[in-house]
C-alpha cells in the first residue's frame, strides 16, 4: 500500500468539553473535529489549536495518510498498518474520510515505524 509521511507539521490530539466551538475558518490543512454528548476532541496543527479551554492535550503526533481513495467495500485496510505497528509497541490515532484513511503516529516513533511498515509491504514516501 503506498502511504504519504507529513514529518513537517506537528499535530495534536485535544479534548474540549462538549460545548467547545472551534474555529474552524482560523485552521488550515488536515483537521478532524468529532463531538459527542462528552467531549469535542480535535486533531490540528499543533501551532493553530489554543489549549486555553482544553480538558487534556496529547502532542508530538505526525501525519500518515493511505494515498488514493478507497472504496467502501475494501476491508482491512487500517489492520494492515496498526497490526505491524502495534507489534513493533507503536501506538497510533487513526481516523477516516470519505475518501481515505489518515494514520497519526508519534513523531519520536517515525524513525522505528519506518521499517516496521516497508516490511508489511508499504511504501512510504514523505510529503
Amino acid at each position: 500500500m503506498k502511504l504519504l509521511l507529513n514529518e513537517e507539521e506537528h499535530y495534536s490530539v485535544v479534548q474540549f468539553p462538549a460545548s467547545y466551538q472551534p474555529n474552524m475558518v482560523e485552521m488550515k490543512g488536515f483537521k478532524s473535529v468529532i463531538w459527542t454528548a462528552e467531549e469535542c476532541s480535535v486533531v490540528a496543527v499543533t501551532a493553530q489549536l489554543d489549549p486555553t479551554e482544553a480538558i487534556a492535550v496529547e502532542d508530538g503526533w505526525v501525519l500518515l495518510q493511505i494515498s488514493g481513495v478507497l472504496d467502501f467495500a475494501l476491508t482491512g485496510i487500517l489492520t494492515q498498518i496498526a497490526n505491524p505497528l502495534a507489534e513493533a509497541g507503536v501506538s497510533i490515532f487513526a481516523l477516516s474520510t470519505y475518501n481515505t484513511d489518515y494514520v497519526l503516529l508519534k513523531a519520536v516513533d517515525v524513525e522505528r515505524s519506518l521499517p516496521v511498515l516497508a516490511a508489511a509491504g508499504h511504501q512510504v514516501t514523505t510529503a
